[in-house]
């Protein structure tokens, strides 16, 4: 299923996308909260599927929101794709690098990424395979880690790179308000029977700027699972984004940046395309 968060006469909702075409909605009591849909587990999942029979809305009629707006974690991985350690000359880590996003970073699909003005002027686009926790676990092994994952999305892993590479660390730099965008929906595991088969790729103006395939990833999403669990409880609506293959602006010669008026799209197969357009505050 692809399940989705929606606004819908001035209600936010959540719903099941049908066909690429019209919305069903589900229970109001959730209250347009993904993670409240995902601590049910699997009794919430069935029941969505048994609601695809009601009467449904057209996707053109509503407005698509992050599918997740209230997790409890944002987990992010750097330098965790062979082709992004070498277009930096860095030798491939010996563990993951683990660094957090808030959820104040959340944006949403066809959102605006608003620059940083007087603030950074180089800010970077990444695109990454995100990777939603389904239920509540601690030292989970890597041979049960996938029973974890409700399932996954694309994600803009948006970062400063003048304040990430300045700090000396990477928080400040990788969360500003809206430096997160995912969606378009969450894709249910049980249609990604691989996810490590999968094409992703990111267009700048429609032109492609990073292009590989998740088979590419150093870390793999059981044992990043399992690795984060052994000192962190991993909760239903927790977001683990995997990390960005090589193609990055700011290792390339010359650089490139985002600017005022640009379209950035990353499409990973089988999880649609997630698009946001770049606006310059200083310009409204």
């Amino acid at each position: 299923m692809k399940l989705v968060r929606f606004r819908y006469q001035n209600a936010v909702r959540l719903g099941v996308l049908q066909d690429e075409a019209t919305v069903v909605p589900l229970s109001e009591a959730y209250r347009g909260s993904m993670t409240a849909f995902l601590a049910e587990g699997t009794a919430a999942l069935q029941r969505a599927r048994e609601s695809l029979e009601r009467t449904s809305v057209p996707l053109s009629e509503v407005q698509l929101l992050a599918p997740i707006a209230d997790p409890p974690k944002i987990l992010c991985v750097g330098q965790n794709y062979r082709d992004h350690c070498e277009e930096q000359n860095q030798p491939i880590p010996e563990r993951p690098i683990l660094f957090s996003k808030y959820a104040t970073a959340i944006n949403d699909p066809e959102g605006t990424i608003s620059l940083l003005p007087g603030i950074s002027d180089q800010i970077d686009y990444e695109a990454e395979l995100a990777v939603v926790i389904g239920k509540q676990g601690r030292h989970i092994s890597e041979a049960a880690a996938m029973e974890y994952v409700s399932g996954y999305l694309c994600a803009n892993d948006v970062t400063a790179r003048d304040i990430q590479f300045g700090d000396k660390q990477w928080v400040r730099g990788k969360t500003p308000d809206g430096f997160f965008p995912i969606g378009p929906y969450l894709v249910t595991a049980d249609e990604i029977p691989d996810p490590h088969t999968l094409d992703i790729s990111l267009t700048l103006n429609g032109h492609v700027m990073q292009r590989s395939n998740t088979s590419n990833l150093i870390f793999r999403i059981p044992y990043l699972i399992s690795y984060f669990s052994r000192t962190m409880t991993l909760q239903p609506g927790d977001i683990l984004s995997t990390g960005t293959p090589g193609g990055v602006g700011v290792f390339r010669n010359p650089p490139i940046f985002l600017k005022a008026g640009d379209v950035v799209a990353v499409t990973i197969q089988g999880l649609g395309t997630l698009r946001n357009f770049v606006h310059n505050p200083s310009q409204a």
